[in-house]
Order: structure tokens, then C-alpha cells, then sequence
């Protein structure tokens, strides 16, 4: 298990970041077609990612609320094509499914994601991602924080609900 402090924003353009990240040189992984399919669970949250560059089981716990806010995350890598999808479905059920194509970037600790989210729009994620503790806390906060600054990113902008949720919400009122 290894802790996150992370953001997710609402983007109306992509540039600002996009400099950021280009001024910092941030590593492009690349762009990552993304169908998550989330299960019902008792507790935190557990979705099966699937794409062209990431394909993970990944169960996390976050807090409920605030921003930035703290996950604590267990990755189990999964190769694309195993049975995993379908015991998972068959045992627990499906909860939602978020498909999204994401931009991946680096730099040292932190994750940066931008993300296209069918149904929901653009997005900017920040993960700052202290994997054996060496990091702490604090500097993860500050790190987001610092971050969220450089980016622009306005607190109207800062979303505390996962895409799920979101997705969830939008059908309902849709209904």
C-alpha cells in the first residue's frame, strides 16, 4: 500500500498546464485509452483499469471529502485479456464504468493526468505518490499545493467526487 495526495479539477483549457508541464520537462508517458469498471465493495473504492498503457486492479481508500486529500492505494498489475474482469463481475458485481482518454506525465513523485472523460468533459489530475514512506505527508501537500498554484487552478474548480461518482449523479438526474 502506498499513500497519494491528489487532486482532480475541472479544465477549461489546456494550456497553462500544458506549459507547466513542458517548462518543468515533464516526461510524456503518452495517451492512454482507459475503460475503469468499478465494483461493489463494503468499503473504499476498487476498480479494474483497462488500457494501452496502464491495466491494474487498483483498490483505494480516500477520504471523503477536501482538496487535496489523501488515498491510500494497492496497485495489482493485471494483463489485458485475463479472466479477472469477469470473476470480478460475477463475485461482486459492477458498480459504474468510466471511460476516459488520459495524457500521462511526470515529474520525480507526481503524477500529472489530463483527462478527456466521455459524458463528462476535461479534466486535470495531480497525484503526488510517496510509495515506500520516504516522502511523508506534509511534502505531498505541498507538492499538490504548489502545484495547484502553477496550474491556476481555481478552488470552484477542484472536484472531490470521483469520475464514477460523477457519472453516477449525471444519470440519476437524468433519469
Amino acid at each position: 500500500m502506498h499513500l497519494n495526495v491528489e487532486i482532480k479539477a475541472k479544465l477549461d483549457s489546456l494550456y497553462r498546464i500544458r506549459n507547466v508541464l513542458k517548462d518543468k520537462n515533464a516526461p510524456h508517458k503518452g495517451i492512454d485509452h482507459q475503460i475503469d469498471t468499478y465494483f461493489n465493495v463494503p468499503c473504499g473504492r476498487m476498480k479494474l483499469r483497462e488500457g494501452n498503457i496502464e491495466n491494474c486492479l487498483i483498490f483505494y481508500e480516500r477520504e471523503a471529502k477536501g482538496c487535496p486529500k489523501e488515498s491510500k492505494v494497492i496497485l495489482f498489475d493485471n494483463q489485458p485479456g485475463s479472466a479477472l474482469k469477469e470473476m470480478l463481475v460475477k463475485s461482486l458485481g459492477m458498480l459504474a464504468v468510466v471511460e476516459k482518454v488520459r495524457g500521462i506525465y511526470f515529474v520525480d513523485n507526481i503524477k500529472f493526468h489530463i483527462d478527456f472523460v466521455y459524458g463528462l468533459g476535461t479534466f486535470v489530475e495531480i497525484e503526488a505518490i510517496d510509495k515506500n514512506g520516504s516522502i511523508g505527508k506534509e511534502k505531498l501537500y505541498k507538492q499538490c499545493l504548489e502545484y495547484i498554484g502553477l496550474f491556476g487552478i481555481r478552488g470552484e474548480d477542484l472536484i472531490e467526487k470521483s469520475y464514477s461518482d460523477l457519472l453516477l449523479e449525471k444519470m440519476e438526474t437524468s433519469v
